[in-house]
């Protein structure tokens, strides 16, 4: 991967590039989730997604922010954090790949008086490399860390084009995230809607 690694909230973001900022919000939500699971800052307490201590950090804007947001917020459940406010920790990646050059904010003014701000893919190579990346373990040809296995899967999960082309890899034999993910899989079948056209950011 050119640059180093993405997390795994940022590689969904670029997966789910095309598609309308509601139906990308949930997926990239997902991946925070998955992400704070797979470290262990998030634990499943009953179906209940739960901070394992309340000051850790992760040093990532975009999963500190969320870690916050549930640590402050009243207890829900995996699938209901999949969709509530899942926009702001999809605001949250895209500046924090801002600052990584692999998007540009692009700021005009909606009707000449609302500012608002499109973000515009810089680093094509980086997205490029993530797309080929996920043809070439859904065809079998490589095999996935970690990382790579829950992105595809939570990816496939929302029906992103990226993974048309093949069956993800199970992500995980630990049988604690792996109920976690199954959860976050299941709220994404549920949130994902007919394909729709690619529309402004």
């Amino acid at each position: 991967m050119p640059n180093g690694p993405l997390s795994l909230p940022a590689r969904l973001c670029l997966l789910a590039w095309d598609l309308d900022p509601t139906r990308a919000a949930p997926v990239v939500r997902a991946g925070a989730l998955a992400d704070l699971a797979r470290r262990g800052l998030l634990v499943d307490d009953d179906g209940i997604a739960t901070p394992r201590d309340l000051d850790s950090r992760t040093g990532d804007p975009a999963l500190d922010g969320l870690l916050e947001l549930v640590s402050e917020s009243f207890p829900h459940g995996w699938r209901t954090w999949v969709t509530l406010h899942a926009r702001y920790t999809l605001d949250a990646v895209r500046e924090h790949l801002v600052a990584e050059g692999v998007l540009r904010a692009e700021k005009h003014r909606v009707l000449g008086v609302f500012p608002s701000v499109d973000h515009v893919l810089a680093d094509t190579a980086r997205a490029d490399a993530l797309r080929t990346e996920a043809h070439q373990v859904l065809s079998g040809a490589t095999h996935p860390d970690g990382t790579t296995a829950t992105a595809l899967t939570l990816a496939a999960a929302a029906g992103l084009p990226a993974t048309a082309t093949g069956t993800p890899p199970a992500a995980s034999t630990e049988p604690g995230f792996a109920a976690v993910l199954h959860e976050l899989e299941a709220a994404l079948r549920d949130a994902a809607p007919a394909p729709s056209l690619p529309k402004g950011r």
